[in-house]
């Protein structure tokens, strides 16, 4: 009896010694967190997507207060989060850019041929693994829908095969480009003016035999532009941001309609 008294009061008195031990390390290795950091948190809208460039928000709301982020860097909270952000840091809201995804491929089901029927896991990665999917397209969406699971905001939807984004849902945090095996997702915003649907390289008679929506680098896009934004490298056209004017003559030469408006 006398052992177990004496066990039961070593046990209590090592207890509080840890308790006191960890108190004062508490103290003393306390990190002060910025009385500003839990009114950004507020003001984000809590949806961890990465979207920022930030693991998540509270990293987010650490960076701006260092000085390593914008505040309008929120994909997700848009101009309002950005002028609220502005408002806790004392400085000038800055403008919001909306941006979205948008897939560099029109290859759905009826325009895009298939190499085999495909009947494994109905997803993207899984299918690529495969000879590079079932269509003959090695560049094109596969259609499984691998981007429209990593998106949080319900903004992609799959119809005929192909991913297609809701731009009024999407707030362009790149989840769902991040996730594409086939890298056919760009993040786009209204200084991308146009943006070329084809990631396809093949030559032209490559392409047509592989798809009827697909790039074949006739180069008319390229002759049109008049001040040389559009440039066809290994058979695939591509836009120059900085140089575009939007004046859509590319989209109009273009004999496969393939080069799209970027609204935003």
């Amino acid at each position: 009896m006398e052992n177990i008294i004496f066990a039961t009061v070593i046990i209590s008195v090592m207890g509080l010694i840890f308790g006191l031990l960890l108190g004062i390390a508490s103290k003393v290795f306390k990190v002060e967190q910025d009385e500003k950091i839990p009114l950004i948190m507020e003001v984000l809208p809590g949806a961890n997507c990465g979207g920022c460039g930030f693991a998540g928000c509270s990293q987010f709301a650490e960076a701006v207060l260092k000085g390593e982020a914008k505040p309008n860097g929120c994909s997700v909270g848009g101009a309002v989060t950005a002028a609220g952000i502005s408002k806790i840091m004392g400085i000038e809201a800055e403008a919001f850019e909306k941006k979205f995804a948008f897939v560099r491929c029109a290859g759905c089901d009826s325009v895009a041929n298939q190499k085999f029927t495909y009947d494994g896991t109905m997803d993207c990665v899984a299918a690529s693994k495969l000879m590079g999917g079932q269509k003959a397209c090695s560049y094109g969406c596969l259609g499984f829908g691998s981007c429209m699971e990593a998106c949080k905001f319900g903004a992609i939807s799959i119809v005929e095969g192909l991913a297609t984004v809701d731009i009024e849902k999407c707030t362009g945090c790149g989840a769902c480009a991040a996730v594409c095996p086939k890298a056919l997702i760009k993040i786009v915003s209204k200084g991308d003016k146009y943006v070329v649907k084809c990631q396809n390289k093949e030559k032209g008679a490559v392409v047509r035999n592989e798809c009827s929506a697909g790039c074949i680098g006739c180069k008319l896009c390229e002759k049109s532009c008049p001040v040389e934004a559009v440039k066809v490298d290994e058979f695939l056209s591509s836009i120059d941001s900085e140089k575009c004017l939007g004046c859509g003559a590319c989209a109009e030469k273009c004999p496969k309609k393939i080069i799209k408006k970027v609204n935003v």
